[in-house]
């Protein structure tokens, strides 16, 4: 298959218009969809959008609960699904939680995100990655900018951007505390980052991203553009970020934690090929490459 976003094959950095559009439904049948015109004009313009109190106060208590008897239980864990701290042995993320819990795959097929991803991607979808992250008060580290559909598309063979990430916050959402910031705009534009990606580059992109971060000049100019985001508001809002949004996050050195779930929904029409790197692909609890969660719209 064409690569139509090659990256990490120059010792220079480029930045290059997208291919594929924002929103893959057809916009003269936006009476159709679950969001509003406003809305959807939004996420196109800006590559993200938050909807508050998307959840209910029962329901975000029960997820609160669930993420932290999920951290207690896999405390011992040896799983590489089990991501932790750089510096230490605190769990940072646990993965493939759609797949391997069931509470947490109730949550991952809610039809009322469904019925939006479905909308957004103009297909039907299937999960391409989910987790939860944790980042607890004092302790919790960065992310590092960058943009998803790059490691996807290197790394594990994603050909196009049309795919959704949604972020479900866990935790009170506050400008100091670690929250996700996003690039307006940036889902525009493609970062072709430098560095050759070596094999189970993985196993150490998990706990610190080195590979697939846009250098400082690219990242100056995407922000000079269209500034840096930061939503925040409380616990049960849900945020939906185009796979090509350029984000990343603060550490947390407030006594406040911010934990959320993460998940990913690909379109069925853009199911994985091989890894555009040429290496061998990641393992399916990063990267699904069965879409056997498919739901139909």
């Amino acid at each position: 298959m064409e690569d139509l976003y090659p990256s990490r094959y120059s010792s220079e950095p480029e930045i290059v218009k997208r291919k594929d559009p924002v929103i893959h439904a057809d916009r003269s049948k936006d009476h159709e969809s679950p969001l509003s015109t406003e809305q959807l004009d939004f996420y196109e313009q800006n590559g993200f959008l938050q909807i508050e109190n998307f959840f209910s106060e029962q329901e975000v208590s029960e997820m609160q609960k669930a993420i932290f008897e999920l951290q207690n239980s896999n405390q011992d864990s040896e799983s590489d699904m089990i991501i932790r701290e750089p510096e230490g042995n605190e769990i940072r993320s646990i993965f493939k939680v759609h797949d391997s819990d069931e509470y947490f795959k109730k949550v991952a097929n809610d039809q009322r995100i469904l019925d939006i991803v479905n909308h957004l991607l103009g297909s039907e979808v299937y999960i391409h990655q989910s987790r939860i992250n944790y980042k607890p008060g004092f302790t919790g580290k960065e992310f590092d900018w960058h943009s998803d559909f790059e490691t996807w598309h290197v790394e594990d063979g994603m050909p196009r951007m049309r795919a959704v990430s949604l972020s479900i916050a866990l935790s009170d959402n506050y400008t100091f505390n670690g929250p996700l910031m996003l690039v307006p705009g940036s889902q525009n534009y493609y970062v072709k980052c430098v560095g050759e990606t070596p094999e189970d580059n993985y196993k150490e992109s998990l706990k610190r991203q080195k590979l697939g971060v846009p250098d400082q000049e690219s990242m100056r100019w995407l922000a000079d553009q269209g500034g840096i985001s930061v939503p925040t508001g409380k616990a049960g809002a849900i945020t939906l970020f185009e796979s090509n949004t350029m984000h990343g996050s603060n550490g947390n050195i407030t006594p406040y934690p911010r934990n959320n779930m993460f998940m990913v929904y690909n379109s069925v029409e853009n199911q994985l090929v091989e890894p555009f790197s040429g290496n061998q692909a990641r393992p399916d609890f990063i990267a699904e490459r069965n879409p056997k969660l498919k739901v139909n719209k």
